[in-house]
């Protein structure tokens, strides 16, 4: 089995291209799921769709979430896929067994007020204050994701023409930058990045003090520090900079497609959560103007 989970992560790294933190829950649910079967002295190419329903009500009495149970299962149903296909065995033992339901959580949003108090904070006076500004600038002004934000290089700016190219596995998409964002983009690019970074052939866009790329530990901890300085109650992470990024877009008139691209969602389903936050009384002037309300 051991070499079949080796072969199955493989697969999914390889042909599937999917992101390192994907594949380490993959990695940990199959692990889990491994553990459970060995325990129970169960061999795990005879399993029985039982077994999985037992399982799964076992990941419940030990107080997992619905989300995680779900994404096990998810884990799951794709190794055995994995092993039919490569006629490891002719049974999905998950096959017609229906995910918990997850409750879809209304995401945290920042107020415009609260915004431009955040990036208020950091104060271009010194090499890490001027990081810190076009970095807050640079993520509220994108809606990337954090890992995508730190796996940024040098060369995938232009700051001429005011966009970033964003890679992620197969896939890249450009975002415009916002002439707010791109000044304290430049300041940081000019002046301070070359005094921070200890190795000219550093590729990473954003650096430590050290002159490293900085991790993602790191920006949420700067995240944290500015949320604080600012005194906003709200728990503030990096992903509610781009859940308000989409939400002010969507309230400011944006079309809804263009920030499904801008965030790269690849199913516009997981875009329309936003639409929450719309306007007050956008759904009346809709119902009263459209003529097939």
């Amino acid at each position: 089995m051991e070499k079949q989970i080796k072969l199955f992560l493989e697969f999914l790294q390889i042909e599937k291209k999917l992101s390192d933190n994907t594949l380490q829950s993959y990695r940990r649910d199959i692990l889990q799921f491994v553990e459970y079967i060995e325990k129970n002295r169960l061999n795990y190419l005879k399993i029985k769709k039982e077994d999985i329903k037992t399982y799964l009500k076992y990941l419940k009495e030990v107080g997992k979430k619905a989300s995680t149970i779900s994404r096990n299962l998810a884990s799951i149903r794709s190794f055995y896929q994995f092993l039919i296909k490569n006629k490891k065995t002719k049974q999905d033992p998950t096959e017609d067994i229906q995910s918990p339901k997850v409750e879809k959580r209304v995401p945290s949003v920042l107020t415009s007020q609260e915004i431009e108090l955040l990036l208020e904070q950091p104060k271009d006076v010194d090499l890490k204050g001027t990081r810190d500004k076009a970095m807050l600038e640079f993520a509220y002004a994108t809606g990337m994701r954090v890992t995508e934000i730190i796996s940024l290089n040098i060369a995938d700016i232009n700051l001429e023409e005011g966009f970033v190219i964003c890679r992620n596995s197969s896939r890249q998409r450009n975002i415009p930058l916002g002439s707010l964002s791109l000044k304290a983009l430049k300041e940081y690019v000019e002046d301070a990045r070359p005094v921070l970074i200890k190795n000219e052939n550093e590729k990473a866009l954003f650096v430590n003090v050290n002159g490293k790329r900085l991790t993602r530990q790191g920006f949420w901890k700067i995240v944290k520090y500015y949320k604080e300085q600012a005194h906003i109650t709200k728990d503030i992470t990096p992903h509610v900079l781009r859940h308000s990024f989409a939400t002010h877009l969507l309230q400011n008139g944006a079309d809804l497609k263009a920030i499904q691209n801008m965030l790269g969602h690849s199913d516009i389903s997981s875009t329309q959560v936003y639409m929450q936050f719309q306007t007050p009384g956008l759904k009346d002037v809709y119902q009263k103007a459209h003529p097939r309300a």
